[in-house]
């Protein structure tokens, strides 16, 4: 009996984005029909397939710098604004490099 493991991109999202993909795929792509199965217009759709891409993206960075991925996380769940995500990453690269100089 094997065990497959989930890919890292797809392990780091929650049930109903992995739900979301399901009906994606299953539509062969299309948002109008999407849209139509949630009840929803196609540009609500888009943004959520829009800030989908970008979680699976940000798992990918999570590997290279997981405090810079932490924030932008925070910052696509709404639990921190855009411009304070922003100032923080900023702040940490500027003290990241001026240890990297020393």
């Amino acid at each position: 009996m094997s065990i497959e493991l989930l890919p890292e991109w797809m392990a780091g999202l929650e049930e109903e984005d992995v739900a979301f993909i399901k009906k994606f795929i299953l539509a062969s792509g299309s948002l109008k029909e999407v849209a139509g199965q949630y009840g929803v217009t196609y540009p609500t759709v888009r943004l959520r397939l829009d800030r989908l891409i970008q979680k699976i993206r940000m798992v990918e960075d999570t590997a290279a710098d997981p405090y810079i991925a932490t924030i932008k996380r925070l910052a696509m769940n709404e639990k921190l604004d855009l411009d304070t995500a922003k100032v923080l990453i900023a702040e940490y690269k500027k003290t990241r490099t001026k240890k990297e100089e020393l």
